[in-house]
């Protein structure tokens, strides 16, 4: 199956640091600021929205990989937005550039990879395991 996918499509995804977010509550350290898993969490969303109006109700993205740097802490109530732009498309393998920003300037950066999938067929699988 084709998908329309051009490079430099973004999306940019937004969310407020709640307690939830915060490092110690990930496990992922001790003091309370964004959680380094919390900030990729919203960068693969970004990437996953990116693209998923062009896949049709069929097809769905899945991670593959994750090369980021978290730069600066973000404290508790503070905005954050990750932007992710489609840089590289080969079959259904996804490059995306990811930028994320609080509201003093840039907290993060890197890559991220994603699959195309057929959804069904990606949990018929699963289920056989």
């Amino acid at each position: 199956m084709e998908f329309n996918l051009e490079t430099g499509i973004t999306y940019t995804a937004k969310q407020i640091v709640e307690p939830k977010d915060i490092a110690a509550q990930y496990g992922s350290g001790l003091v309370e600021v964004f959680a380094t898993p919390a900030m990729i969490a919203l960068m693969e969303n970004a990437a996953l929205n990116t693209v998923l109006p062009y896949l049709g109700e069929e097809h769905n993205t899945v991670g593959f990989e994750v090369n980021i740097r978290h730069l600066k802490p973000t404290p508790v109530g503070m905005k954050v937005e990750c932007t992710a732009t489609l840089i590289e498309t080969e079959g259904k393998r996804l490059v995306f550039k990811l930028e994320a920003k609080d509201e003093e300037g840039k907290i993060g950066e890197g890559t991220h990879i994603r699959y195309i999938i057929n959804s069904k067929k990606f949990m018929q699988n699963l289920n056989k395991k």
